[in-house]
């Protein structure tokens, strides 16, 4: 099996140097560059064609946010995982919103970022703890803060299969594609087709839309499927 191939951007050259040397040092992770804002993140992955980019949110020139979506529209095969000290809803929904597929803060370690890198440049989606934990705080507060015109809580969608709200409110739990295929006993090509199927039902952009959809409807708090 190839290295992953990695582009890193963080504009503090030593957290730059060390995330580079980092993984330079780790089995299977290939360090291809390393840039000190957007724009040359942005450049090295059109040069390089890196599987991930693992960038800061916060930047000059081009912030993290704003390479994702210009790195997408260039080279949709690169996957973005950010590392950033912001956990905040407001960045983080920034970020996923760009199309960052992993949101992970500075907090996290080795073992961390190479797993989120890995998860990444397999098509899967990792999300801090924290951030997760940010992101669920976030959708209950606003369900109820929002509720429904009928004073009832929203219904999910009522085209949704029984299947199919249980893979979203696992999805709310935090659990990856090969986690859930797991907990449900099907592989994990059946469990994308599951999560494309509610995607497009729901009109969902991302796993954060979906949790927040899960909560909101009321998927991930009845604690079963219906």
């Amino acid at each position: 099996m190839n290295d992953i191939r990695v582009v890193v951007a963080d504009d503090q050259a030593a957290v730059r140097e060390a995330l580079a040397a980092m993984l330079d040092l780790t089995a299977g992770i290939e360090v291809v560059g390393a840039a000190a804002d957007g724009v040359e993140a942005v450049s090295l992955v059109r040069e390089h064609r890196p599987d991930v980019l693992l960038t800061d949110l916060r930047m000059p020139n081009l912030d993290g946010a704003g390479a994702t979506e210009r790195v997408l529209a260039d080279a949709p095969d690169t996957a973005v995982v950010l590392l950033t000290t912001y956990d905040d809803e407001e960045s983080i929904l920034l970020g996923l919103q760009a199309g960052a597929r992993g949101y992970l803060t500075k907090n996290a370690g080795r073992a961390e970022i190479a797993a989120a890198i890995t998860a990444a440049a397999a098509g899967q989606s990792v999300l801090d703890p924290q951030v997760q934990q940010r992101l669920v705080a976030s959708a209950t507060g606003g369900a109820s803060a929002r509720p429904a015109p009928s004073g009832r809580a929203a219904a999910p969608a009522p085209d949704l299969t029984p299947r199919e709200r249980e893979v979203l409110r696992l999805i709310a739990d935090g659990l990856t594609n090969r986690d859930i295929a797991g907990r449900l006993f099907v592989s994990e090509s059946t469990v994308k087709t599951h999560i494309n199927n509610l995607f497009a039902k729901a009109h969902l952009r991302d796993r954060a839309h979906a949790v927040r959809y899960a909560f909101e409807t009321g998927v991930a708090a009845s604690g079963q499927a219906d």
